[in-house]
C-alpha cells in the first residue's frame, strides 16, 4: 500500500471518530442518602456465677472405739475359763467389748458440735445475647436529575460510580417512533 492511500485511510479513520460512540461507559451519580440497614442477631448463651454456702458437717462416726473395745474384751475374756470354754469366752469378750467401746466413742461424738463449711455453689442460667450488625447500606442517588435506590455492601461516601449502558429501543411496529 503507497503512502498516499495510507494517509487517505487515517484521515478516514480520524474524521469517523465522533461518530462512534461507546454503548457502555461509566460516570458519577451524586449520594443523597445512605442508610445503614440493620439485622439484630440472638444468640443464646449460658451466664454463670459462684456462691459460696455454709453447711454443717455432722461429726464422723468412729471405729476405733470398737475396735479397742474388741481387743480388750477378747483379752479379759481369754482371762476366763479352760479349754474350749477359753475360746468361747474370748470370742464373747470380743463381742460384747466392741458394742460397748463402739457405744461410748460414738456417745462422746453425739455431743461434739457441728462444724460449718463452705461450699461453693455453681449457679447458670440462659440469656440471650443481642448484637447488631450492619449488613449493608440503602443507597439514594441522583443521576441527571433522576432519583434511583439500590442495595450496596459499603457506604460509597459523597458520590457512587455507576456503569451506564445505552441501548437502541426495539418497537414491534416500524412506524411507532419514539417522541420526547
Amino acid at each position: 500500500m503507497n503512502f498516499k492511500a495510507k494517509l487517505i485511510l487515517s484521515a478516514l479513520g480520524v474524521c469517523a471518530l465522533p461518530l462512534a460512540q461507546a454503548g457502555d461507559f461509566e460516570d458519577f451519580g451524586r449520594v443523597v442518602r445512605a442508610q445503614p440497614r440493620v439485622e439484630q442477631i440472638r444468640t443464646p448463651r449460658q451466664e454463670c456465677r459462684t456462691d459460696y454456702v455454709q453447711t454443717q458437717v455432722a461429726p464422723q462416726r468412729s471405729q476405733g472405739g470398737g475396735v479397742v473395745g474388741g481387743i480388750a474384751g477378747a483379752l479379759l475374756g481369754s482371762t476366763v475359763g479352760s479349754g474350749n470354754g477359753k475360746v468361747a469366752a474370748a470370742a464373747a469378750g470380743a463381742i460384747a467389748g466392741a458394742a460397748i467401746g463402739n457405744n461410748y466413742d460414738n456417745n462422746q461424738n453425739a455431743y461434739a458440735q457441728p462444724q460449718t463449711q463452705e461450699q461453693a455453689v455453681q449457679r447458670c442460667r440462659n440469656v440471650d445475647a443481642v448484637e447488631q450488625r450492619t449488613t449493608g447500606y440503602d443507597v439514594t442517588y441522583d443521576y441527571r436529575g433522576h432519583t434511583y435506590t439500590t442495595f450496596m455492601n459499603s457506604d460509597p461516601g459523597d458520590r457512587i460510580r455507576l456503569h451506564i449502558s445505552v441501548d437502541p429501543v426495539q418497537y414491534a411496529d416500524r412506524g411507532d417512533r419514539y417522541q420526547r
